[in-house]
């Protein structure tokens, strides 16, 4: 071999990750130089090029011999597009860390004494990790103290204004809602509570219960009850079918054919064992639907059928199937007829069957009027059902709103089972929104209704909760001087 062609630089090219402390303190041993002197040249790179085998390997022996100690090669990183400084950090560290306790175990070596420069960096580095997260704990509880002190320490016009940046705009329910102090800071969570007990003893009567206190029952929603409450209310307003859609729309039928088809559905629905929740949306969906649409009698059963197909599908677990449907009308309709019905309602009411009916009212109401009983009274609540569910064969109470009827039927059943007590009080009315008066009118027609004074021959919902389940509720006689409760 010419001595042209070998290289006068040692070229090495490391494996393993080379940092400035691994550099720093192998230069001054002498095996390998610093890291900006392994650089090729442009003149090195053609000559290699030109070499022969033999030549090559005579270069990779001697590269061999200059570099004794080579580590393992680098496991090909994965993706860490998702990695956060501060992980980065804290893997830093505890790789030191690791290190550092795996070295005390085994003791000192020839490795340790080379690189206990490198040692003393990464210790090094590691301290000053560690001040950089207590600093950094210690700024994020600063900023937390500040905050909880914030609405001690500042003013009611600073406040206000950080309140409205905060929000974009000041909510309207929020500031007519939140109780106010006399310099307009908002009172802490702790007199919210009491707070509607005091306006009750501010009017000497009885304080109002609050029937929201059960957080440990995750379906009683207790949280947002009265939020859900509240949209109910507006909910009811829009959903509420015609009242006078008989005598506008529909020349074929009449309200003793709605009567009748209703009754009919009753019987159905215990059939079935479907929830009350289903027989209250089904008389709405019929409702809702003959409010717009002109159906001639032929149909009017069809429809009927129909929609308490689509409310068992919105409100059952396991739905009857449509041929159920076709057997409980004798075959009358086929199974294409009902399907074809279903979505002639579906398309006209464009899916829009989350509606609040009696029973959603009721529900709470009954909570309300249990509030001050040591044990929840089961006759009360089947009752009070009994007087709901006789509004659904009754044409004529389509004009009244379904929180109004629910009401209602409360107070009925509170006066035929306790007739030593005002069947009203202020938790009630707190949580109804309705006051005695606006009550009269419509526990009047319920008490007519239950007593049925005009001769009505639809049983279906009688015979229903004169069963032994529903403890006979249906056998229970209104108490006279009931009219005595609403004069002033």
């Amino acid at each position: 071999m010419n001595k042209e062609n070998v290289p006068t630089t040692k070229v090495f090219v490391p494996n393993a990750r080379m940092t400035r402390s691994r550099a720093k303190a192998l230069g001054k041993t002498g095996r390998i130089p610093p890291f900006s002197m392994l650089a090729f040249k442009p003149e090195q790179k053609s000559v290699l090029g030109a070499k022969s085998k033999r030549a090559a390997s005579d270069e990779n022996k001697a590269l061999v011999a200059a570099a004794p100690l080579q580590t393992k090669r680098r496991a090909v990183l994965k993706d860490t597009t998702n990695i956060l400084a501060e992980d980065l950090n804290i893997s830093c560290v505890n790789a030191a860390i690791a290190q550092t306790s795996k070295q005390a175990r085994r003791g000192p070596s020839k490795k340790d004494t080379n690189m206990s420069a490198d040692t003393s960096m990464e210790a090094s580095f590691e301290e000053d990790t560690k001040m950089k997260l207590a600093e950094d704990l210690s700024k994020i509880r600063m900023v937390e103290t500040r905050e909880d002190t914030l609405p001690e320490k500042m003013g009611e016009r600073d406040y206000a204004q950080l309140s409205l940046i905060g929000s974009g705009v000041a909510d309207p329910m929020l500031t007519e809602d939140a109780p106010m102090s006399p310099t307009g800071m908002q009172i802490p969570q702790e007199k919210e509570d009491h707070m509607v007990c005091k306006k009750s003893e501010l009017s000497k009567g009885p304080c109002i219960v609050d029937i929201d206190s059960n957080l440990k029952d995750p379906q009683s929603c207790a949280l947002y009850a009265q939020d859900i409450y509240n949209n109910n209310r507006v909910t009811e307003l829009h959903m509420i079918p015609s009242a006078d859609y008989m005598e506008k729309l529909q020349r074929d039928i009449n309200p003793t054919m709605r009567g009748i088809l209703i009754d009919w559905l009753v019987e159905v629905s215990e059939e079935y064992n479907l929830v009350p929740d289903t027989l209250y949306l089904t008389a709405n969906l019929i409702d809702r639907f003959l409010s717009q649409n002109y159906v001639q009698k032929q149909k009017l059963q069809l429809l009927g059928v129909s929609c308490m197909l689509i409310a068992s599908k919105y409100e059952e677990i396991c739905a009857p199937k449509v041929k159920e449907f076709c057997f409980i009308t004798d075959n009358t309709y086929t199974r294409g007829e009902v399907l074809e019905m279903e979505r002639e309602v579906l398309r006209f009411l464009r899916f829009r069957l989350s509606t609040p009916t009696i029973k959603t009212f009721l529900r709470r109401f009954i909570i309300a009027a249990q509030a001050s009983y040591k044990v929840p009274s089961i006759e009360l609540e089947l009752l009070a059902d009994y007087l709901a569910e006789l509004t659904l064969v009754e044409y004529g109470f389509l004009k009244l709103l379904p929180s109004l009827v629910a009401a209602s039927a409360v107070f009925l059943a509170r006066w035929t089972l306790d007739r030593s007590d005002h069947p009203w009080n202020q938790t009630l009315e707190h949580y109804t929104t309705y006051n005695t008066s606006e009550l009269k009118d419509t526990v009047l027609a319920l008490e007519s209704l239950h007593l049925n004074t005009n001769g009505s021959a639809l049983n279906a919902i009688r015979q229903k909760y004169r069963q032994q389940k529903f403890k006979g509720v249906a056998n229970l006689t209104v108490p006279g001087g009931i009219i005595l409760l609403f004069r002033q």
